[in-house]
C-alpha cells in the first residue's frame, strides 16, 4: 500500500493523516475479540488503570497470533518505509483501552520525548500507526490532536508519576495552550478499521470515557532501523530490543487467520 502524494504533502504539514475503513468489518471484528481475551489475563504486559479496568496491553504481537500478522501487515507497514526511506523495525507495540465509564485520560504529551528520555531513541525517526478496534467518536475519547505542533521540535516536559497508573512525560498548560493557539485541536473519529498515523513530536492527548461505549485501539510504533534505541530503561516489552527490520506479509493474511479461527469455533 502507498500514499499519495497530496496524502504526504498533508502529512508532512499537519503531522498526522487519518485512512478511514483500511481494515475490514470482519477483521476488525476478530482483532477485537482477540484484544478482549488479552485484557482479561493476568500478563505483566498488561497494564491497569487505578480501577482495576484495562489500560494498556503490550507486546501482544509476541504472544497472540492475531497481532503477530497485525503486526506485519503492508497496510500498516509499507506506508512507513515510503515516508521513511528506508526499513523499520517494532519499536513498541500496544492495544490501549478506554473502558466504558471508567476509561481514564492521557495527558498532553509528545511520544518522542518518552523514546528519547527513557529509551535512548537519537532522533524523532518513528511514528505512531493506530488501527481503531471500536468506533471512535467524540464522545468516548477519541485521541486529540494540535495539528502542525510537530514544527515545535522536542518540547520541554515532566515525568508525571502520580495522575494516572502510566507514568508520563507530559507538557505544562502554558504550552499546550500556546500551541492549540496556533494550530487548533483535532480529534479523528470513524468506524472500526480506520487508520491513525501521526508523528513522533505531535502533540495530542485524550480525554477520559465516561459513555458506556469502550475505545480499544491498536498502536504500532515502527522505527527507522538505523535510528534504533541506544540507552533503554523501561521492560523489553515496552521498548523491543529486536532491531530486525519487519518482513511484511501477504494482503489478506490476517482474513484468513480470522476466517480459520471462526471456522475452528463453529
Amino acid at each position: 500500500m502507498k500514499l499519495t502524494p497530496e496524502q504526504i504533502e498533508f502529512f508532512n504539514r499537519e503531522g498526522w493523516l487519518f485512512l478511514p475503513e483500511l481494515f475490514t468489518p470482519e477483521e476488525t471484528a476478530f482483532l477485537a475479540r482477540e484484544a478482549e481475551a488479552i485484557y482479561a489475563a493476568d500478563r505483566p504486559e498488561v497494564w491497569r488503570e487505578k480501577s482495576g479496568a484495562p489500560r494498556t496491553a503490550f507486546a501482544a504481537h509476541l504472544y497472540n497470533d492475531a497481532f503477530r500478522v497485525l503486526a506485519a501487515h503492508p497496510r500498516m507497514i509499507e506506508p512507513i518505509e515510503q515516508i521513511f526511506g528506508e526499513k523499520l523495525y517494532m519499536h513498541q507495540f500496544k492495544i490501549n483501552a478506554k473502558s466504558a465509564f471508567t476509561g481514564d485520560v492521557w495527558q498532553w504529551h509528545q511520544d518522542y520525548g518518552t523514546w528519547k528520555r527513557d529509551d535512548g531513541m537519537p532522533e524523532p525517526r518513528a511514528m505512531n500507526i493506530a488501527i481503531f478496534l471500536d468506533e471512535v467518536m467524540p464522545i468516548n475519547g477519541p485521541l486529540m490532536l494540535v495539528p502542525r505542533s510537530q514544527h515545535e521540535g522536542d518540547l520541554e516536559a515532566s515525568h508525571d508519576l502520580a495522575t494516572t497508573s502510566y507514568p508520563l512525560w507530559t507538557l505544562d498548560e502554558a504550552t499546550v495552550t500556546r500551541l492549540v493557539a496556533a494550530g487548533g485541536i483535532v480529534a479523528p473519529t470513524g468506524k472500526p478499521g480506520g487508520m491513525l498515523m501521526f508523528h513522533g513530536n505531535l502533540v495530542h492527548g485524550s480525554a477520559g470515557n465516561i459513555t458506556p461505549y469502550p475505545r480499544k485501539i491498536v498502536y504500532l510504533t515502527l522505527n527507522a532501523v538505523s535510528n534504533h534505541i541506544r540507552t533503554p530503561t523501561r521492560p523489553d516489552y515496552i521498548a523491543h530490543r529486536d532491531y530486525t527490520p519487519i518482513a511484511t506479509l501477504p494482503d489478506d493474511a490476517l482474513l484468513h487467520l480470522a476466517r480459520s479461527h471462526r471456522e475452528a469455533a463453529e
